[in-house]
């Protein structure tokens, strides 16, 4: 979601790492809700935002996320999956 504070950190720390994500904001789709429904019943809660999806693959919500950043495995895993050239 567009107005999303988590959503906001997530992105900030890809693009500090150097990676240029993807951004869908659910609230400006069309099939928006729809969405946000599926990615749901993915991640097991609700809000469903923000889904991080890294090589096509669910990698899960900002929890998730920072977790494999303090655990060194963000920057692997982008690097693997061609995000990240460095």
């Amino acid at each position: 979601m567009s107005s999303c504070c988590m959503c906001h950190t997530v992105i900030r720390l890809f693009r500090d790492l150097g990676v240029n994500p993807m951004v869908v904001e659910l609230d400006e789709d069309p099939r928006g809700k729809e969405m946000e429904k599926a990615l749901a019943r993915l991640l097991g809660r609700s809000p469903a935002v923000p889904a991080v999806f890294i090589g096509g693959r669910l990698a899960g919500s900002t929890d998730k996320i920072m977790s494999l950043h303090l655990g060194g495995n963000l920057v692997p895993l982008l690097h693997n999956a061609g995000a990240l050239w460095v």
